[in-house]
């Protein structure tokens, strides 16, 4: 599909941010939108320590629900590779997904073979779904047919596995590679657009995520095909989350506010929301 010319300025999205952070939410109490948000967690370890007792303890974190709401709970665990397996076998009988990541995580830097070799690797494993990165050095350098094929042939190697393609904004840096890095991943198939690692600084903005999701937007309007967001990277707040919340419901709506189509990568927020319900 073509997209459109995107002409959103940084302060045109700023005032954007700044009037929708002020909106108040009709109808809904703070803590049956908290109550969502924590449906939308992927709870998140993705450390060079980590090992099998770190995840166990993770995945039976993630079981834990809200005090008297037995069928909530987070909606992932995401951990590195080596660990797929475990969690699935930890998380078996639940409705939590496993996702990892993959793609040379998080510089991006190998050759697509070795990145599909990942891929197919983890999903036979039994991931739910496979977070890529995408090459920033190939964005930079204007290579947006290498950096589409890639996103392409890793859709491929997912299999029944979702995609997230993770796009780095803290790098990419300009709203207009922003925005093409959005549009690559919509052609290549994404099912989620993710905004960082959470390795390198700025992870998750929200100026980024405007530009994403009204990428998304866009895309579902001329498509009719739905596609999941992710911030991840930093949100270790409920004041936090619930700016991404109130984006994720002003720009693109609320068929969006559900853990199919809406995540918040995070390793901290977790207890804090499950404080603030369980009060």
């Amino acid at each position: 599909m073509k997209f459109q010319y995107y002409s959103q300025s940084v302060e045109t999205i700023a005032e954007r941010i700044n009037k929708i952070n002020q909106n108040q939410l009709e109808h809904e109490s703070q803590k049956q939108v908290f109550r969502t948000i924590y449906n939308c967690i992927d709870l998140t370890t993705l450390e060079g320590s980590d090992n099998n007792q770190k995840i166990e303890e993770l995945c039976e974190k993630a079981k834990s629900s809200i005090s008297g709401y037995s069928n909530e709970t987070v909606a992932a665990v995401c951990v590195y590779m080596p660990f797929v397996k475990q969690a699935k076998e930890i998380l078996k009988g639940t409705h939590i997904e496993v996702a990892t990541v993959a793609c040379a995580f998080p510089s991006g830097q190998l050759p697509l073979h070795l990145k599909l070799a990942e891929v197919s690797w983890v999903a036979n494993e039994g991931a739910d779904e496979i977070d890529m990165v995408i090459s920033r050095g190939k964005m930079l350098e204007g290579d947006y047919e290498a950096v589409l094929n890639e996103i392409k042939a890793v859709k491929a190697a997912c299999g029944e596995a979702r995609l997230k393609v993770i796009l780095e904004t803290g790098e990419l840096k300009t709203i207009d590679l922003i925005r093409k890095a959005s549009e690559l991943a919509l052609e290549g198939g994404a099912d989620f657009l993710k905004t960082s690692t959470g390795k390198i600084q700025p992870a998750a903005t929200a100026e980024a995520s405007v530009v994403m999701l009204d990428t998304i937007l866009e895309y579902y309007q001329q498509t009719g095909i739905q596609v999941g967001f992710k911030p991840a990277g930093g949100i270790a707040e409920p004041e936090d989350a619930m700016l991404y919340y109130k984006l994720v419901k002003e720009v693109v709506g609320e068929q969006w506010l559900n853990n199919q189509w809406f995540r918040i990568g995070a390793s901290r927020l977790a207890d804090k929301i499950k404080a603030i319900l369980n009060a």
